[in-house]
């Protein structure tokens, strides 16, 4: 299979796209004239508005459909690869009980002023997602999940006062990079508040992370959408195995 491809709509290498996004005027035929001229800017052409509808009195949110001449080459594509083995929940409590001789403290919150616990209910409740039970369910670790609009100064106390060896956090509001913003806090504070050696992991998650951003975050792991229970639980085990044994 060859390494440079194109869109596929219709027909296979036929280059059409759909976007949709928001411009602040008002709908009418205007409006939908400036939504052609931006996805022609975007190298959509031709571009045909195939959705429109109000958003109050002053926004339209748009879908346009067209056709894109750019080419992707598969082989100069970069993505963070997992680069530890899943491991069953049986495995994971194995490994934690032989490698630490104690359960694992994780714990887990939304900061800031973000209000949606969804995702980080997924991964810690023990109803899970996708199938797979929440980190709740793993005999050896020890969930301690503080909901949400939890401060940095609140997330760092209790982290110190449960033992935490890993840190968990979402973050779904992305308004002005208030996820980016906040992480970065939260990891300042982490590395002001404990010895090197002594820090718990940091990892963050939400569906707009980029899974390649932890070093400029500060974390040591940032997990992006449709990340599983297992993944998250197969990580801490990775990391603080790997830990105990060095």
């Amino acid at each position: 299979m060859s390494d440079i491809i194109r869109p596929y709509g219709d027909t296979t290498g036929d280059g059409m796209v759909q976007v949709s996004f928001t411009l602040p005027i008002p709908h009418s035929k205007v409006a939908e004239g400036a939504a052609a001229q931006l996805a022609n800017k975007m190298g959509i052409d031709p571009a045909m508005v195939v959705h429109a509808k109000p958003m109050g009195p002053d926004f339209t949110f748009f879908v346009v459909y067209g056709r894109v001449n750019h080419l992707v080459d598969v082989s100069q594509v970069e993505v963070v690869e997992r680069d530890y083995p899943l491991l069953t929940p049986k495995e994971a409590n194995a490994a934690i009980k032989r490698a630490l001789r104690r359960r694992l403290t994780v714990v887990g919150a939304c900061i800031g002023t973000d209000a949606h616990t969804v995702g980080i209910d997924a991964i810690l409740n023990i109803k899970g997602f996708a199938g797979e039970k929440g980190l709740e369910y793993y005999r050896e670790l020890k969930v301690v999940n503080l909901g949400a609009q939890v401060s940095v100064p609140q997330l760092v106390e209790r982290a110190r006062a449960e033992k935490a060896d890993a840190v968990l956090v979402s973050q779904v509001v992305t308004q002005r990079d208030a996820h980016l913003l906040n992480t970065r806090e939260m990891s300042a504070a982490f590395r002001e508040s404990y010895p090197a050696d002594k820090r718990p992991l940091l990892i963050v998650g939400g569906p707009r992370f980029d899974e390649g951003a932890a070093a400029d975050l500060g974390v040591d792991r940032v997990f992006g959408r449709g990340t599983t229970p297992g993944e998250v639980a197969s990580y801490l085990v990775h990391q603080l195995v790997e830990r105990k044994a060095s």
